[in-house]
């Protein structure tokens, strides 16, 4: 059967959790994603931040929720993720600079992962000595091969 379409790229992840402040944290202090808008629906039972990475055919949207009312649906805090993979230009680098910024990766290193690349993964979980987590989200973080770096750093040179 011949597909009519083709997935293109990662185009939003919508992470929720019961305090967007701590996600904030974690997305847009520690990763340095920039919040571009923000959306509040009662219908929706969400209060969101709109954050962006990269640029032009490769800009993601990470949607930060929390529900206005945790008790009401939908309870976009609760929705389950299993994990989201983002490219790193750096990892072992980003590794060391992350976990001095507190946050909490699972147990296992740096490692090759099932595509080949080099990978490791931030706990869903802050813990004492690390208080930084996914907040529920378990997230890959994944060495970007020398094509990807340099596509990216030929976006960064238009701008």
């Amino acid at each position: 059967m011949t597909r009519p379409f083709k997935v293109l790229g990662i185009q939003q992840i919508a992470i929720g959790g019961p305090d967007k402040l701590r996600l904030q944290k974690l997305w847009v202090d520690l990763f340095g994603l920039q919040v571009t808008g923000t959306f509040k629906s009662e219908r929706e039972n969400v209060d969101e931040d709109i954050c962006t990475l990269g640029a032009g055919p490769f800009k993601v949207e990470v949607d930060l929720m929390q529900p206005l009312d945790p008790d009401k649906k939908p309870a976009v805090h609760a929705t389950p993720l299993n994990h989201i993979g983002l490219w790193i230009d750096d990892l072992p680098l980003a590794v060391e600079w992350l976990s001095g910024q507190g946050l909490r990766f699972a147990p296992g290193g740096i490692r090759r992962g099932a595509s080949g690349f080099d990978i490791c993964f931030v706990h869903p979980k802050g813990n004492e000595a690390s208080p930084i987590g996914g907040e529920g989200v378990l997230i890959e973080l994944v060495q970007a091969p020398p094509e990807v770096v340099k596509a990216f750093a030929l976006l960064e040179q238009d701008r």
